[in-house]
C-alpha cells in the first residue's frame, strides 16, 4: 500500500516546486501564521475505518493520528470536523473554513484541477467488489447488475472515465451510505457491485470474508491531504517538513504498519474458520480469558490462544508444547501449572507469561509495538528477539519499532547473520507470521465483540478538539 521510495521522490519534487514560492514576501499573515497565532489547526475528515472514529480510549484512525501528529509538530491544538459527504467536505475546503482535508483522498486528475494536495503518504488501488458465490466480473464489460458507489468519491471519477469506452456502464451514487456500508449492502445482495479502495477492503475482509474482488479498476494512486488552491503555500511547506521527519525517523512506516501491516495478506478459508470458531467454540472459554487477562485485553489473549491451539485444550505440537496456550513443560512448571491440558490453568499461565514478557520489554518502547515485541518473544524467545533488535540497529534501523525489527527477524535463519548473534539460529520468519496472525484475529474479535456490546452513535458534533 505504501511505497516509501516513491513517496520520498514525490516529496523532493514538492520541495523543488515550492522553493521560490516559499521565499515570496507576504502582505498579510499567511495560513501557517494564522494557525500558529490562533493555536488551532482545523482539519476536515470523514468517519471510517481508515480515517477517523471514536474508540474506547478516544479518537483513533490512521488519518487522525497523522493530522494529530501534524498539529503537535506545529505546536497547536487539533480541531477535527467530520463530514457526512465528500462534497460537503470539499466545499468547506474551497471556502477555507478548514485548512486541510484528511480523508484518505486519492489524487485524481479532476481533483488536482480543483485542489492543492500535500505530499503523498500512501498508495491505494480501486477494486470492483462483488459477493462470493456470484458470477465474477472480470472487466467493465461484465458489469450487468446494479452498482452503487459513494457520491463525489474517486470511484465516480473512475467510472466516468470508463464510461467513455463502455457506454452501457451504469451506476448509482449515494451520500446516504459510506463505503463500508455499501460493501455490507452488496453482501446483503441489495446491490451487485460496489468499488472500494484497497486499504479499506483489506480491513473489511477480516470481518466479511465473502467480499470478493472482481478486477482492479484503477492502479495505485497517491493518497494525500487536500487544501484550497486559493490558500498560500506556507502550510504546505510545513507539511513537507513534517512528512520529511516522519519518513526519516520511521514513524510513518510504524503508523502504516499499525493499521495495515498485518492485513495485506488475505486467506478466505482461514478467516471463515476463525469467525465460525469465535461463534461456536470461543464462548466456552471466554469467561476464563476475561478472568485471567488482567492488564491484557482478553480479546488479544483469546486471539493468541487461537493462533496457538485453535482453542483446542488438548492441542500438541511436534516440539511438545501443549494446551490452549501451548506452554512448554519448563515454562508450565515455572508458572505453577500442574496440567497444561486444563483450560483454566493453561489460560492463567499463558496470561501470566505474556504479561511477564511485556514487562521485560524496555520501557521506552511504546504501545502497541510493546505488545508485538512481547508476542514475538512468546513465540521465538526473548533472547532471539533481542538478537533481531541488535541486527536492526546494526543495519541502521530502529530497534524500538516493530516494523523495523520484523524485517530482521527472518535473518535469524541465515548463517551469515545468526552466527554473529548471541543466541544463534531461530525461525524468526515464523515469529513474524505469528504476530501478524494474532493481530488479524484480534481485530476480528474486537469487531465481533463490539457488534454484540455496542450500539452505533449517529450524533455528529460540529467540531471535535483533541
Amino acid at each position: 500500500m505504501l511505497s516509501l521510495t516513491t513517496s520520498r521522490r514525490a516529496i523532493l519534487l514538492f520541495i523543488l516546486s515550492l522553493c521560490l514560492l516559499s521565499c515570496q514576501p507576504q502582505s498579510k499573515p499567511n495560513v501557517l501564521q494564522q494557525v500558529t497565532d490562533s493555536g488551532v489547526l482545523k482539519v476536515g475528515t470523514q468517519y471510517g475505518l481508515t480515517t477517523y472514529y471514536t474508540g474506547p480510549n478516544g479518537p483513533e484512525g490512521f488519518e487522525y493520528e497523522l493530522v494529530k501528529g501534524f498539529a503537535d509538530f506545529l505546536g497547536v491544538r487539533l480541531e477535527i470536523y467530520p463530514y457526512f459527504s465528500l462534497s460537503q467536505a470539499f466545499s468547506q475546503v474551497q471556502k477555507q473554513q478548514i485548512q486541510l482535508l484528511a480523508a484518505g483522498l486519492s489524487v485524481t486528475p479532476q481533483r488536482s484541477n480543483e485542489f492543492k494536495f500535500g505530499p503523498p503518504y500512501q498508495y491505494v488501488s480501486q477494486k470492483l467488489i462483488f459477493k462470493q458465490g456470484a458470477v465474477r466480473p472480470r472487466g467493465p464489460e461484465d458489469l450487468t447488475g446494479e452498482m452503487i458507489v459513494v457520491a463525489g468519491s474517486n470511484h465516480t471519477d473512475t467510472l466516468r472515465r470508463l464510461q467513455q469506452e463502455y457506454s452501457n456502464l451504469d451506476w448509482q451514487a449515494t451520500n446516504e451510505m459510506d463505503n463500508e456500508e455499501l460493501m455490507e449492502a452488496v453482501l446483503r445482495e441489495e446491490y451487485d457491485y460496489t468499488i472500494a479502495d484497497s486499504n479499506i477492503l483489506a480491513i473489511m475482509r477480516r470481518r466479511h470474508p465473502e467480499l470478493s474482488i472482481g478486477f482492479t479498476l484503477q492502479e495505485p494512486q497517491r493518497v494525500a491531504w487536500a487544501m484550497s488552491k486559493a490558500q498560500d503555500d506556507s502550510l504546505l511547506a510545513a507539511m513537507l517538513d513534517y512528512f520529511g521527519t516522519l519518513y526519516e525517523d520511521g514513524r510513518l512506516a510504524a503508523l502504516e504498519d499499525k493499521y495495515f501491516g498485518h492485513i495485506r495478506q488475505f486467506n478466505y478459508v482461514d478467516t471463515r474458520l476463525f469467525i465460525k470458531a469465535a461463534e461456536k467454540t470461543l464462548p466456552e472459554y471466554l469467561p476464563l480469558f476475561e478472568q485471567y487477562a488482567d492488564k491484557i485485553d482478553w480479546r488479544l489473549l483469546a486471539a493468541m490462544s487461537y493462533q496457538e491451539s485453535h482453542w483446542n485444550p488438548r492441542a500438541r505440537s511436534p516440539t511438545g508444547v501443549r494446551g490452549l496456550m501451548m506452554l512448554t513443560l519448563p515454562t508450565a512448571k515455572e508458572l505453577g501449572v500442574t496440567s497444561r491440558l486444563d483450560p483454566r490453568q493453561s489460560i492463567q499461565g499463558g496470561a501470566r507469561y505474556l504479561q511477564g514478557l511485556i514487562e521485560r520489554i524496555p520501557e521506552r518502547i511504546e504501545y502497541p509495538d510493546r505488545l508485538w515485541f512481547a508476542l514475538a518473544a512468546y513465540n521465538v524467545g526473548m533472547g532471539h528477539l533481542e538478537d533481531a533488535r541488535i541486527l536492526t540497529e546494526r543495519q541502521g534501523g530502529n530497534p524500538d519499532i516493530w516494523v523495523d525489527v520484523k524485517s530482521r527477524l527472518p535473518l535469524l535463519r541465515q548463517k551469515r547473520f545468526y552466527k554473529t548473534t548471541r543466541y544463534g539460529y531461530a525461525r524468526g520468519d515464523e515469529a513474524v507470521t505469528y504476530v501478524s496472525n494474532i493481530r488479524r484475529y484480534y481485530d476480528t474479535l474486537v469487531w465481533l465483540d463490539e457488534q454484540q456490546r455496542l450500539g452505533v452513535d449517529t450524533d455528529q458534533p460540529e467540531a471535535i478538539g483533541d
